[in-house]
């Protein structure tokens, strides 16, 4: 397929490059100058296997892993000037999400309003829950504190996706065994937790419009929903929790999914039956998957060639404003 948008794809800058060498240090000198490069052998890839525009953002977990709040709000600003630098040489080719200060929800909402309104950015994309103050502070975004920000991404009536990073160390559930670290599984872990953490909190009562985006076909919340809301029913025992309706019910007012990392013919027939092929967008995750594979399989996937245009390219153009030809 030819015109398809691609929207979980990383950049790093000098200052979170060395983030990523953990997941993949034995390619590192393949995966590393893929990284930082935008206009050269990235381009060349889109062009090969008909990709017409990747929507930019930081590597992981770079801002979010920055405990100091200061250096945080410093290393954002940095990375999203680079990014609006990269889209402005071509942005027939490029868009860009904003990195974001989460650990200060007000500088957060702030630097949000300039990437979208002095920028033109099309939404943000951070990397999980926050570290604030000290390496062992964990602050996730359904938090009282945080709703201000929440209310004002609403108004600017842009997407956030919320992007996995590994669970903190020292997790019990871990201890030996490294192997179930990132994309393996705790990634999905991590995010999933998060994004129930969200509905459960009643975020969604007080922002009816958020948009939210997750990849991976969604974590792997797609096919539990029925098992999250339904929870042993004969017991009649709702959730307990603020929100006003059950989780299937946000996720699929709310959550948009991408196919980024899990190229699973089966897994985008579950997320777009359970979604609606309305809520599924194309994505790699390049570099850390491989733009050839991504195409491959998704151009010849067993779906309906009209879920294929709204997954590949039309559903991203109308959920990012994109002004494509």
């Amino acid at each position: 397929m030819q015109g398809k948008i691609a929207l979980e794809e990383h950049v790093a800058i000098d200052a979170t490059l060395a983030d990523s060498k953990v997941f993949g240090a034995h390619v590192w000198d393949t995966l590393g100058p893929r990284l930082v490069d935008v206009q050269d052998m990235r381009l060349r890839e889109m062009d090969k296997h008909g990709i017409e525009m990747m929507i930019l953002s930081l590597n992981a977990p770079a801002v979010q892993a920055i405990h100091d709040v200061k250096t945080a709000i410093a290393v954002s600003k940095e990375a999203n000037d680079a990014l609006a630098g990269e889209v402005r040489k071509r942005p027939d080719r490029f868009a860009a999400f904003a990195a974001l200060p989460m650990q200060d929800p007000q500088v957060a909402a702030e630097e949000l309003t300039r990437c979208v309104k002095d920028f033109g950015f099309v939404g943000a994309l951070v990397n999980g829950f926050s570290n604030v103050g000290t390496p062992d502070n964990v602050t996730y975004y359904d938090l009282p504190q945080y709703r201000p920000f929440w209310k004002t991404v609403e108004t600017l009536d842009v997407p956030f996706y919320l992007h996995p990073r590994n669970p903190m160390p020292g997790n019990p559930q871990l201890k030996d065994h490294n192997w179930l670290l990132g994309p393996n599984w705790a990634f999905s872990a991590e995010t999933s937790v998060h994004a129930l953490r969200l509905i459960g909190s009643g975020l969604f009562d007080e922002c009816p419009n958020l948009k939210i985006v997750l990849g991976h076909l969604g974590e792997g919340i797609p096919v539990q929903l029925w098992r999250i809301d339904g929870r042993n029913g004969w017991m009649h025992a709702p959730h307990q929790y603020p929100a006003k309706h059950g989780v299937g019910h946000y996720f699929r007012k709310h959550f948009h999914l991408t196919t980024s990392g899990n190229f699973h013919t089966p897994s985008l027939v579950n997320a777009t039956t359970e979604m609606g092929a309305d809520r599924v967008m194309f994505s790699v995750d390049w570099p850390f998957e491989d733009v050839g594979e991504g195409c491959a399989w998704f151009d010849t996937a067993e779906i309906s060639d009209t879920d294929r245009a709204k997954i590949g390219r039309e559903n991203a153009i109308k959920l990012f404003k994109l002004k494509l030809k």
